[in-house]
């Protein structure tokens, strides 16, 4: 392990420590995300070590001592284990990167005392901290209804605010993937009233001092002057919102990321085609309102099944969702579906997220090509992502119509 890494976790803990957060694990399988908090047990200082794995969340007390024997198996660089550290302490925020070929860097930054009142919590059980902190005024969540002039939530907004640092904890975990040394722009398709589009340019660009180009596209005018009017009054001079459809924006050649939030039906594929076309390193994508597959699905071996309307619909919007991560599986993306969201808060609570490959291994491609193909037959269906991308990729249509539907 890099001595760097050591004197890092050595600096944090001497000082009045409150978090850690371990991410950005490329190794499948294995631990995905480590967060560490100082706890008290019997009066002695311990730390509460919580571990994803999958949908596992595993739990353990560590010593001091136990927390740093434990680091060399965190940062093993050979098994592309964590290489994104946040270590926070009352006096300041330490930032780990480890680059895919091992190499380390730390940066250190002073917090504010003024702005920054924090109390260490060493109950063994504790409120969740957020990215956005409550109690902190932020401006752009006091206009939009969801904070007081105080920083306090307002009860009936709750919902999203947790929803606003839940997709803040998505950006959080792929900004190894995004080019650090100039200028990234930054695209939100159907970004309504802008509540993420904000907190997304707040938290890159106030937050994490990028430099960012973020433009959000909507078709409601009145929203779109609603929020360039907000971006205008808290000098946002790298945030735009422009009326406009997705299908036919022009208004760029390349993307660094490209978001789209509950856009509707085809409208998340012509999003995603774009962001496709552009190059983009990194895609957000929650589908609302999948209603093509349902439309089409041909598959008499589930008859029994699809005769039930409201079966039919909810099973055809998550293939929908299955497809469209697959088809950006051949076009060279590391693709997870995760959850949004609660789905008590909302069903539309998928997420597609999409991290662009340097290389891809051929062998993996074909099998993952003739596993779609399979798939498709199976289905007896196209959709539009399928169409919009098919100069891109080869999917070999079959001429006779497939054995489920025919029967």
């Amino acid at each position: 392990m890099d001595v760097k890494i050591e004197n890092a976790f050595i600096k944090a803990l001497e000082n009045t420590f409150i978090e850690g957060v371990l991410s950005n694990s490329t190794d499948k399988g294995q631990i995905s995300k480590v967060k560490i908090r100082p706890i008290k047990i019997k009066e002695m200082l311990n730390y509460q070590i919580t571990s994803f794995v999958g949908k596992q969340v595993f739990h353990e007390n560590m010593s001091k001592e136990e927390l740093m024997n434990a680091l060399p198996g965190w940062f093993n660089i050979e098994k592309t284990h964590l290489k994104q550290v946040e270590l926070i302490s009352k006096e300041n925020i330490i930032h780990i990167l480890i680059s895919k070929k091992g190499k380390v860097t730390v940066k250190e930054k002073k917090r504010n005392q003024e702005d920054v009142e924090c109390s260490i919590d060493l109950s063994h059980n504790r409120k969740k901290r957020y990215i956005l902190e409550e109690g902190v005024p932020v401006p752009f969540l006091i206009d939009l209804g969801v904070m007081t002039k105080e920083g306090k939530i307002i009860k009936t907004k709750y919902d999203k605010f947790k929803q606003i640092n839940r997709f803040l904890e998505f950006i959080e975990d792929i900004l190894p993937c995004l080019p650090q040394d100039r200028e990234l722009t930054i695209l939100d398709f159907g970004c309504g009233k802008s509540y993420l589009t904000f907190a997304m340019y707040y938290y890159l660009k106030i937050m994490k001092e990028y430099d960012i180009k973020v433009i959000g596209l909507d078709l409601k005018k009145d929203v779109i002057e609603k929020c360039n009017e907000l971006s205008k009054a808290y000098g946002y001079d790298k945030l735009c919102f422009l009326e406009g459809d997705i299908a036919s924006y022009k208004g760029v050649t390349r993307a660094d990321m490209v978001v789209t939030l509950h856009a509707c039906d085809t409208a998340t594929d012509y999003a995603l085609y774009k962001a496709v076309i552009w190059g983009a390193e990194v895609i957000l994508s929650v589908p609302c309102c999948q209603h093509e597959l349902n439309q089409k699905l041909d598959c008499r071996s589930l008859d029994p099944v699809l005769k039930y309307g409201l079966l039919k619909e909810r099973t055809a919007a998550l293939l929908t969702d299955g497809i469209r991560a697959n088809l950006l599986e051949l076009l060279g993306y590391q693709v997870q579906i995760l959850e949004f969201i609660d789905m008590t808060h909302t069903p539309k609570n998928i997420l597609i997220r999409g991290v662009k490959q340097k290389k891809t291994d051929r062998k993996q491609m074909e099998k993952k090509q003739k596993e779609y193909i399979k798939m498709k037959e199976f289905l007896g269906c196209e959709l539009t992502l399928e169409k919009l991308v098919s100069e891109r990729i080869e999917i070999q249509h079959n001429d006779n119509k497939n054995e489920n539907s025919a029967e």
